[in-house]
Order: C-alpha cells, then sequence, then structure tokens
C-alpha cells in the first residue's frame, strides 16, 4: 500500500485540474483524497459546481488559464478534451509548471514530439495518463517476467470488450486500444516494427466498434488487443505466454494467476504440459490512486514519470500506423525506431521531429 502520509516534499505541492468532465472529475475525487487539490478550472457551470462540492478547499474558475498562470500552482493535471491537450500543455509547460496530460497526449503526433522536446527543453515534468502502467497487478506481473518466472516472452493477447457506450466521434481502436497498447509495450519490453490492424463499425458509418490490433517486436514477440463495446458481455483480460510459465490477469474478476503451462518436445513432437493455476496477491490500491500520488510525487521531486511524454509520442504513432492499416483493410505498417527514440531509452537528449514513422 502506498504512503498516505504526506512527506516533507509532498506537503507544500500545489496541483491544479483543468476539467471536471467524464475522467476530470474522478482525477479530482482521487487527489483530493490521496492529496489535495488548489485549483481548478472547468467552461461548464454545472461542471465546476460539482468540482465544489468534490474540492471545497479548492479555488474553481471557468478560464483554465486563471490555473495556468497561477504563480502558486506547481503542477496542472488536464483532463480535458483530447484536441485541447497540445494548447493547454505547452502554456502550461510555458509556465512553469509541471504537466500531467490524460492519454491521448494529442491527436496528432508531431504535436506530442513538440511537447515532449518543450517539457525537456524547459526541465519541466510531462506525465501522460497510461492508467494501466499503475495497476499493482501489472505491476506484479512485470514483476514475474523480470524476474524469469514465465521465461522468453513469446505472445501476449489482450481483449477489452463490452456492451458499453458507444461513441460516434472516436473509434474503438483509439477510446480502448492506448491502454493495451501501453501495457503490452512495457509488459515485452521493445519496441513494434509492424503493425497490422481490421474493424468494422456497424452503428454509425465509418467509426469502427470493433477492431483487431497485431504487434510484431523487435525482439520477435507478438502482441493482440482486440477491442470492442458491441459485446454481448464484460471482458477485460490479459493472456502472456511464455517459455516456462502463462500468466492471465482478469481485471473484472480482479484475479492474477500463474499457470505452469508449456510446450515441450519429446521425440520431435510438441507436448503440451498442464499444470495448476496458481493464485498470485497483488495490492488493492486503486491504479489512479497510485497514478495520481506519481504524479505528486514527479513534481515534488523533479523526477521522470513512468509514462513520460515520450511514452504517449511512441503509443501515439502505434495508434496512427494502426488506424492507417485499418483504412487500408489491414495493410501492414512497417514502424521504424527512431533516433528519438533510441536517445530516450539511452537517456541522451530528444531532438524535435524525430518521430516513430511508418515506412
Amino acid at each position: 500500500m502506498p504512503d498516505w502520509n504526506e512527506s516533507s516534499q509532498r506537503m507544500g505541492v500545489r496541483i491544479g485540474v483543468l476539467g471536471c468532465g467524464g475522467w476530470g472529475k474522478n482525477i479530482i475525487r482521487t487527489l483530493q483524497r490521496v492529496h489535495s487539490v488548489a485549483a481548478i478550472a472547468d467552461p461548464n457551470a454545472e461542471a465546476r459546481a460539482l468540482a465544489g462540492e468534490i474540492a471545497p478547499d479548492a479555488t474553481v474558475y471557468e478560464d483554465p488559464n486563471d490555473v495556468i498562470n497561477d504563480p502558486t500552482i506547481d503542477g496542472v493535471m488536464i483532463a480535458t478534451p483530447a484536441e485541447t491537450h497540445f494548447e493547454l500543455a505547452q502554456k502550461a509547460i510555458l509556465a512553469g509548471k509541471e504537466v500531467f496530460v490524460e492519454k491521448p497526449l494529442t491527436i496528432d503526433p508531431d504535436e506530442s514530439q513538440r511537447l515532449a522536446d518543450l517539457a525537456h527543453a524547459h526541465e519541466r515534468v510531462l506525465m501522460v495518463g497510461h492508467l494501466l502502467e499503475y495497476h499493482p497487478a501489472i505491476l506484479k506481473l512485470r514483476e514475474l517476467i523480470e524476474s524469469g518466472e514465465l521465461g522468453e516472452i513469446r505472445y501476449v493477447i489482450s481483449n477489452r470488450l463490452n456492451l458499453g457506450k458507444v461513441r460516434t466521434h472516436e473509434n474503438a481502436l483509439w477510446s480502448f486500444a492506448p491502454h493495451d497498447i501501453t501495457v503490452l509495450l512495457r509488459l515485452i519490453g521493445a519496441d513494434p516494427i509492424q503493425v497490422v490492424c481490421t474493424g468494422g463499425g456497424y452503428i454509425s458509418p465509418n467509426v469502427a466498434d470493433v477492431t483487431v490490433t497485431q504487434l510484431l517486436f523487435s525482439n520477435g514477440t507478438r502482441g493482440h488487443i482486440f477491442v470492442s463495446w458491441l459485446h454481448p458481455f464484460k471482458e477485460q483480460k490479459l493472456v502472456v505466454v511464455g517459455s516456462k510459465k502463462m500468466a492471465s490477469f482478469d481485471d473484472v474478476a480482479r484475479e492474477l494467476v500463474l499457470h505452469d503451462q508449456r510446450v515441450d518436445w519429446c521425440d520431435g513432437s510438441p507436448i503440451p504440459v498442464k499444470g495448476p493455476g496458481t493464485p498470485v496477491e497483488f495490492d488493492s490500491t486503486s491504479p489512479l490512486d497510485l497514478e495520481c500520488l506519481h504524479f505528486v510525487d514527479a513534481v515534488a521531486n523533479g523526477s521522470s514519470p513512468r509514462t513520460d511524454g515520450m511514452d504517449g509520442v511512441k503509443v501515439l504513432n502505434i495508434l496512427h500506423a494502426a488506424q492507417r492499416s485499418m483504412m487500408l483493410n489491414g495493410s501492414p505498417m512497417n514502424l521504424e525506431l527512431s533516433k528519438a527514440q533510441r536517445s530516450h531509452r539511452e537517456g541522451e537528449p530528444i531532438r524535435k521531429g524525430e518521430l516513430v514513422h511508418e515506412a
């Protein structure tokens, strides 16, 4: 469990939140519980009224610039519509704030790169809200992989399915798949070199309700992401297949299981080896609690967040490649590890305009 007591560094940190809509109100509630909210801005009067109820000690504004330009605010968490992310984050960085942006970082990959470059140039924190990277079960699964418990990772499959809210302006790939992409990148620990995506729109024209994305990684591992809001039941399952063992995480049932199962060879033939499944305990703390505290600590210490700007750039480029593949009826899109991402991984400076691109 995290330490809810304020550390000496954390106590003086003042955080403002832009947006009290669908996800913004969850961020405000969580931040108010685990730390505090100093200021909130939202152009909608009803949202501002709700913000005042959730965080009664916070100063509530209509104009986000009032929060951004407040010299007493150390960090800004942006939970506004994605098309506003670039402008608001850019203003906040230039105003000397540490910045959190809910996923996606921006809509356009070039704008995401520009934000990452700007944050680096001004020595500001830029953190992206890839929530599942703070999920205790995912963190535990990563520990199992790093310890060698599963052996060599061969294949990862992630299903995110439900008969839920149907979007008409954003397809299922952009709405759901960013979560799964970030998890695959973290668990596999390599960069994808090719993406193939197919999908179908059955409710609104040209808006995919169902997509299947396949990723080939530089180390030979493959990933498979199936997302849909047109499904008879809710399923959020992740399966990791290793050379020694397998693991599965059911986010609906909140169960992480280590399976003593694999395939061995005997006399030239592959033989399935089936063993028992062992439940693996993990911390019950909410991922959003951990994510909010991670940002507060990054603001307090000036530390680099787990999901930084370049992570946002990488995910966005994969999404764009997947979208292009889907528009071309599943044509493979090659991804090249850019100089910027190699530098990022090796701790070298990032230079503007160095993007992952489709070949």
